[in-house]
């Protein structure tokens, strides 16, 4: 049996469906169901945030989460397979009008992605002053709580309308499939074979 921790909605849903055409099988969570056992597998469906953290303490031994959760948790996993859903990526907003000017010597900027930010302003060699924000995040250089913000962009859509534009992209993500490293040695040839039959769907 394999323990594998999804995240919430539409990744869950793409990830059932590479399921159901690699084993012929329909896979579905029921209701309000957090648990799904099906043809040897046990499915967890969890916070988006919190897989990596399922998988790192090995209640599961495989997930399914964006590279940004991963580069955020900074966990010792093993990524095994980018399955190209959940395509979108982490990028600056601003202000319409505004511009960031490098040669500042420090940047105060709201985002939930703190050390995905942080990395990325301190090899442009600027300080930065991180507001951790959980939502609304377009808010924040409107009302003067940061210079810019750090966050997910799929079409841009959001920001444009809370009057921000999208600056530089920090990164580009999409859903991996990723094992606990004691799992991915006690249970190699089973993953092995899953992600086989994943990258063929």
């Amino acid at each position: 049996m394999i323990t594998i921790a999804l995240p919430k909605g539409r990744i869950a849903e793409q990830t059932l469906e590479k399921f159901e055409k690699a084993f012929g099988e329909k896979f579905e969570f029921e209701d309000r169901k957090l648990i799904l056992k099906k043809a040897g597998f046990t499915f967890l469906n969890v916070r988006n945030q919190d897989v990596p953290t399922y998988v790192m303490y090995g209640s599961a031994d495989l997930g399914v989460v964006g590279l940004d959760v991963l580069e955020e948790k900074e966990y010792d996993l093993v990524k095994l397979l980018d399955l190209e859903i959940g395509k979108c990526r982490v990028a600056i907003g601003l202000k319409a009008g505004d511009s960031i000017d490098w040669n500042r010597s420090s940047i105060k900027v709201a985002t939930k992605h703190t050390a995905i930010a942080k990395k990325f302003f301190e090899s442009k060699a600027m300080a930065v002053e991180l507001v951790k924000l959980y939502g609304s995040i377009e808010l924040a250089p409107l009302v003067g709580l940061s210079d810019c913000i750090v966050d997910i962009v799929e079409t841009g859509e959001t920001m444009k309308q809370n009057g921000l534009v999208v600056g530089d992209t920090i990164m580009e993500t999409s859903a991996h499939l990723i094992a606990n490293k004691n799992s991915f040695y006690s249970k190699k040839s089973a993953i092995l074979d899953l992600k086989e039959k994943l990258e063929r769907t």
